[in-house]
């Protein structure tokens, strides 16, 4: 598991299929990458949010790392926007 520093979290980006009017399947190398995500650890200063709340980030914030064969997105707590209710 990784365990962020400071003010950062870590977020497993949402992936959705998007499928064009015609019925095609767009790649996600195709599309823009969602601005959403799940936060799966937290830093030992953030406050604000908690391991398991959904998260709206800013749009090329953090740093897309490969742990463990999985993807995901090194934040600092400052990028992000907004709590998922």
């Amino acid at each position: 598991m990784i365990k962020p520093l400071g003010k950062r979290v870590v977020i497993k980006v949402a992936e959705t299929e998007e499928t064009t009017a015609s019925g095609f399947v767009l790649p996600s190398s195709a599309k823009s990458k969602e601005q959403f995500g799940e936060i799966i650890a937290v830093g030992s200063e953030v406050e604000l949010v908690k391991v398991g709340d959904t998260v709206f980030f800013q749009n090329y914030s953090g740093t897309e790392v490969e742990h463990e064969g999985e993807s995901v997105l090194i934040i600092e707590e400052k990028d992000l926007l907004a709590v998922v209710g």
